[in-house]
């Protein structure tokens, strides 16, 4: 199983990291990841988790200019992309069709194909044209899961619900996450 992880410039960097980390621990799973330049930056502002952990964790690092990488292609299988988070640019790269950089051409391959594409779009409050983007992008096959706060299943912490997340993005992939807390249920 290959999955691509592209991650953005929106804030919520470190979310990826949970996500890598999770597909790491399905046996199997090879992690193909993207950082853009943005997400570079904004890693630096928002995490003390040193971004070379990240990296590390990944079974092959893409650099975002190379076009010419082997997920730009669709004769090279895989089972689809996430992109988390997922800067508001980058979704309307992807539902433009303009792939002006590696990430946003491997999510036009990975439609083109019939794959998955997971986005998880990272802004607050949302304009009109990122709620028009959104929507194209679920048009065009695109699954949206912002990274929205659940209470349901007692978080404790920021880990909990960014592990929540991440528990709803592998569902897509038939993956159940072990850190997942599901909602069972209420008596009346």
């Amino acid at each position: 199983m290959r999955i691509i992880v592209g991650v953005t410039g929106a804030s919520g960097v470190e979310m990826s990291y949970y996500l890598v980390k999770a597909l790491k621990n399905i046996e199997g799973c090879q992690v193909h990841l993207i950082l853009t330049e943005g997400a570079k930056k904004t890693w630096k502002l928002e995490s003390d988790i040193p971004l070379i952990d990240l990296v590390l964790l990944a079974d092959v690092v893409h650099e975002d200019e190379n076009l010419a990488a082997v997920i730009s292609s669709g004769s090279y299988v895989t089972e689809g992309m996430i992109v988390m988070p997922c800067s508001m640019k980058t979704l309307a790269g992807i539902t433009a069709g303009y792939a002006e950089n590696l990430l946003v051409r491997a999510a036009d391959v990975c439609l083109k194909e019939g794959r998955k594409v997971v986005l998880v779009p990272r802004e607050m409050p949302l304009g009109k044209v990122h709620l028009r983007n959104m929507k194209e992008a679920a048009e065009l096959g695109c699954v949206i899961i912002p990274p929205v706060l659940t209470f349901y299943n007692g978080p404790k912490n920021i880990e909990e619900q960014i592990n929540h997340i991440v528990g709803k993005i592998l569902m897509q992939f038939g993956i159940t996450h072990e850190k997942f807390v599901p909602w069972t249920g209420a008596e009346e």
